[in-house]
């Protein structure tokens, strides 16, 4: 099969970006009516023949010739109760309308309104204020596309016009860069870090979800009208065309999407230029580095710089390979995803070491007290992971997604759904004044970024191939949709995961029909058993995906048992943070102590754990009343004694005799921490030598 070749001539370009209407692009508005939503066992056959953009997944992936999993619509996935229903009642109930309110309250309407003379209010916030709406709004789309909710969608009808009739007759849209500021347009050290292009990705992605859910394309068309009208016709690789640079990957996976959504070729054309880089653009050294971007993505050998843009630039380049194949782009991925895994992603899935320029360092430069792992990065990598595993069905993307969702994301929340981090350490001294969960910041990429990501959480349960249907996360939810023949299906999953390592699986074709589930051994579970009707199925490989393949028949069962034991995990010795500690993890779930658990609410750092037999030693609980309900790990340890006050440097103690005292420790998961009072923390735990217990 022939593949696009990385470069890509002007020429070719300009042909291939002629200017069309939204309307030929999209099909006809009297076509967007929402159609009503059938229920009941089979809600797939209704969907078959519904419009297409009911149909499209987070990403749709229907047409992409390269992606060898596909997306299985929001819509057609119900969580029905259990872990992630609780996250995402609170994030539909709480957290996306408290965010609007923020929103409001710090000005980022008034910044569209004061463009219609309809607010005195000057313009508030930084250059990237925009994006904050637009994902906002991208995360009632993702709302909307698994249940109705009329005040949400009033709320954000009302808004898609105020941003709409802001929009200028030549498609610019833009609160930041307009009146003196407007000279500054799309120059080169705008494009740097003006983020013009980063705010209007994010209205693309907005504008997207909201109108798989409803139909409506009001805000999609603005969109179109600022690539269309704006951007195409003045920016790219011809003579008369001004040089494009990202400055903040996001419009490369933005404009794929438009592209998946119109059918119309110039939108991956462009975005595959914008990855190739415009060398009319000439960066230093140190931009290349931060920005991620300005060169050919295809020469890219390690992760660095700024973690959100590199995290996004992977997921535009993943994209572009899902559509072109070209071998180039996943070479490339492959060698990044490799340094992320072996030298810079954190035991919580969160990655990005320093705080300096929210980037990653050296390889094994992973601080705790010090590590950055900003939400935004930790969602970046899951989001780059689900791309690659739709490039390749390998686990290990799946195995990702997961730590990073149930840990460094996770935690990005408070169960309130009212507060925020930004930043995510794995080990936090309180006596610093140090405010971790915030409600508010002004850079607020991560609230709305998290509340899409728990809005979406139904597209990712799922997904679909020639041979049948893989089953990726596990929690309690019923899937409605259809094989590659056309056939309905239902799968049905009951389990107290992450809790419980248990999963019944109930496989429901509308006919008896031959077709494969795949179903996930997740790399953490050593010791997996699987059964199909009662019956033990052999060749269940950790880190896999196991394909079971047989003429399936309405209510057949598949069991899942997987391996729960608490696990001690030692990092590499080139971790200089982690020499001589370990950390704890039972499932997915990593854990972390909390000072106020601990006796006499003594620091973490005084408490070694007993490594060498942790899981017979270790008891487990669930509290039902602790952090929303949790599994809670009791260690046997030691408390070591207080290093004496005027001495910085001791000899080496005794510490059978030295006063050092047996206890029991207290584990929480990492995700729930700081979510009681301000308490010092720690992932990575001493490790006690066995004369010390």
């Amino acid at each position: 099969m022939r593949t696009i070749r990385t470069k890509m001539s002007r020429r070719t370009f300009l042909s291939r970006a002629a200017s069309v209407t939204a309307a030929t692009a999209l099909m006809p508005a009297s076509s967007f009516a929402a159609q009503p939503v059938q229920t009941g066992a089979y809600a797939a056959d209704a969907r078959l023949s519904a419009n297409r953009w009911r149909d499209e997944g987070i990403i749709d992936l229907s047409n992409s010739p390269h992606a060898k999993v596909k997306t299985v619509p929001i819509r057609a996935v119900v969580i029905t109760d259990g872990f992630w229903s609780k996250r995402r009642t609170t994030n539909v109930e709480s957290s996306i309308p408290s965010m609007h309110d923020e929103l409001l309250a710090h000005g980022r309407m008034d910044n569209f309104l004061r463009l219609e003379d309809k607010s005195s209010k000057p313009q508030q916030g930084p250059v990237y204020s925009d994006s904050d709406i637009y994902k906002w709004t991208e995360a009632v789309g993702f709302v909307l596309q698994s249940s109705d909710q009329p005040a949400l969608r009033e709320t954000v009808a009302k808004m898609i016009s105020e941003i709409v009739a802001a929009q200028e007759p030549s498609g610019y849209l833009n609160t930041y860069y307009v009146g003196d500021r407007a000279a500054e347009r799309m120059l080169p050290l705008t494009q740097e870090r003006g983020h013009e292009l980063y705010n209007i990705g994010h209205l693309l992605q907005g504008s997207i979800a909201y109108y798989r859910a409803t139909g409506d394309p009001t805000l999609l068309d603005a969109g179109i009208r600022f690539v269309d009208n704006f951007l195409l016709p003045n920016y790219g690789p011809g003579v008369n065309q001004k040089p494009i640079v990202a400055g903040h990957p996001e419009i490369e996976m933005s404009l794929i999407e438009l592209y998946r959504t119109t059918g119309n070729r110039k939108y991956l054309d462009l975005a595959g230029y914008i990855l190739q880089g415009d060398s009319r653009i000439p960066l230093k050294p140190s931009q290349i580095v931060y920005m991620f971007c300005g060169i050919p993505f295809t020469s890219r050998t390690k992760l660095e710089g700024h973690a959100v843009r590199a995290m996004y630039a992977c997921c535009g380049a993943t994209d572009y390979y899902l559509e072109t194949g070209d071998p180039a782009y996943l070479h490339t991925l492959n060698t990044l995803w490799t340094d992320l895994i072996t030298d810079q992603m954190y035991i919580t899935g969160g990655v990005g070491a320093r705080s300096e320029g929210e980037s990653f360092g050296n390889p094994y430069e992973l601080p705790n007290a010090r590590a950055y792992g900003e939400s935004c990065a930790a969602i970046g990598n899951m989001m780059w992971n689900w791309r690659m595993l739709a490039a390749t069905g390998d686990a290990r993307h799946t195995d990702v997604i997961e730590r990073a969702l149930y840990n460094g994301i996770n935690s990005g929340m408070s169960l309130n759904g009212k507060l925020y981090c930004y930043r995510n350490p794995l080990a936090y001294d309180s006596s610093t004044g140090d405010k971790i969960r915030n409600p508010w910041y002004d850079t607020t990429c991560c609230p709305p970024n998290l509340e899409r990501t728990l809005a979406s959480l139904p597209g990712y349960m799922y997904g679909t191939s020639e041979e049948g249907v893989y089953v990726h996360l596990y929690d309690n939810s019923e899937m409605n949709w259809h094989l590659a023949s056309g056939t309905p299906l239902r799968l049905t999953q009951k389990t107290e995961y992450p809790w419980d390592g248990e999963v019944a699986i109930t496989v429901t074709p509308q006919a008896s029909e031959i077709f494969t589930v795949f179903v996930r051994i997740p790399g953490w579970s050593k010791h997996s058993r699987v059964k199909v009707n009662g019956s033990s199925v052999e060749g269940v490989v950790a880190g896999h995906y196991l394909a079971l393949r047989r003429r399936w028949k309405p209510n057949d069962m598949i069991q899942l048992i997987f391996d729960m034991e608490p696990q001690v995990i030692h990092a590499n010795p080139a971790v200089a943070d982690d020499t001589g500690r370990i950390a704890l993890q039972r499932g997915p779930i990593v854990y972390c102590m909390e000072q106020m658990d601990q006796p006499a609410g003594h620091d973490p750092a005084q408490f070694p754990l007993y490594a060498a037999r942790l899981s017979p030693a270790t008891e487990m609980h669930y509290d039902a009343q602790l952090l929303d309900g949790v599994v809670v790990l009791s260690h046997p340890g030691v408390l070591m004694p207080a290093a004496q006050p005027d001495s910085l440097y001791q000899p080496e103690l005794d510490r059978t005799t030295a006063g050092c005292a047996p206890t029991s420790l207290k584990m929480i998961p990492y995700y729930a921490w700081n979510n009681r009072e301000p308490t010092s923390m720690q992932v990575w735990i001493p490790a006690a030598a066995a004369a010390e217990v």
